[in-house]
């Protein structure tokens, strides 16, 4: 469905995207999930044929978003971080207008602004001024601009950011509706979002992809093993001696060693790192030692995220139009 190649974005001496290249299959929910800078907002400003690149190919549905900007357009709804609103319409003249821009007239245009609304239930206050609705609101409504001219694929640029934990819920709800029936892509810097919406996760740091895939390939590929910290009595090798018959332990490493106590760091690759906790203490105690702390550490996506992007830059430079190029802060 969209075929991004070897893209690349530089201002000046500055890369912000950095030969980024991956395929988006029809009929998914999208995250793209990055830190500050990590260069989100200003792939999907080329995406969407609003940026231009440095280098590298755009392809919507076969259609080059730079050589066909008409037909790669006509399949992509936008919605940026600041929704393009007119504060002094309603939202039915709004979205008439949106609307009539993109082509639609009469019985089709009335139909698809009502069908629109509905979708994002704004329909109690399509006769208000827009200046007048909740952060919430504006965001449904911007969403619904998107949904004119039934794109396949909708672009949503940190969807949730300033709104309450129940607007936040509606929305997310709503991604989902449409991830049924549209491709979806949805950036964010909040990995539980991501998580808790999306079929797909690309993490991008410093304008470039470090990591593509569902959250339980990702989990596979790239997690750390999980990790149980005891301190007990006994030697090194009495540790090891007692774990030798436990099986998925992949790794013993000792961090302090204080007579007659040791505290060592033991990596499984066991599925449920309980069962292996269990063991070691029934090891203990069959052996009359005394185990005196345990701790587990559970490696998750978050550990992922960390790992990948933990070296992204600082602020990027502004971009010409005065505006920081990533301005979310990370919220984990």
């Amino acid at each position: 469905m969209i075929t991004v190649e070897h893209l690349t974005k530089c201002y000046g001496d500055f890369m912000a995207v950095n030969d980024l290249s991956f395929s988006i299959e029809e009929g998914h929910v999208y995250g793209f999930l990055g830190p500050n800078g990590a260069g989100k907002s200003t792939t999907m400003n080329i995406m969407t044929g609003c940026l231009s690149a440095t280098a590298g190919h755009v392809r919507i549905d076969g259609h080059d978003i730079f050589e066909e900007p008409d037909k790669a357009k006509r399949l992509i709804g936008y919605l940026p971080e600041q929704p393009p609103l007119y504060m002094n319409e309603t939202p039915v003249e709004y979205l008439r207008f949106v609307g009539e821009a993109k082509g639609l007239r009469g019985q089709e245009l009335t139909a698809q602004v009502q069908s629109v609304m509905e979708q994002t239930k704004i329909e109690d206050v399509k006769h208000r001024s827009i200046s007048a609705l909740s952060k919430g609101y504006k965001q449904r409504l911007g969403i619904a601009q998107a949904l004119l001219g039934n794109p396949k694929v909708i672009i949503l640029d940190e969807p949730t950011v300033g709104l309450d934990p129940i607007q936040i819920i509606e929305i997310r709800d709503l991604i989902r509706q449409l991830g049924q029936s549209h491709t979806v892509i949805f950036s964010s810097h909040i990995l539980s979002e991501v998580q808790a919406i999306c079929d797909q996760i690309l993490i991008i740091a410093r304008g470039k992809l470090v990591a593509f895939g569902g959250p339980e390939e990702l989990e596979k590929q790239l997690l750390p093993p999980n990790e149980i910290t005891i301190t007990a009595e006994g030697s090194e090798e009495d540790i090891r001696a007692l774990a030798a018959g436990i099986p998925h332990i992949t790794g013993i490493s000792v961090e302090a060693a204080e007579p007659p106590l040791v505290t060592v760091r033991i990596r499984t690759d066991a599925d449920n790192i309980y069962d292996t906790s269990r063991s070691l203490f029934f090891a203990f105690a069959k052996s009359g030692k005394a185990l005196l702390e345990m701790s587990l550490k559970r490696a998750n996506l978050e550990d992922i995220f960390i790992e990948l992007t933990e070296s992204a830059p600082p602020e990027e430079p502004a971009s010409p139009d005065g505006q920081s190029e990533e301005s979310e802060d990370i919220n984990l």
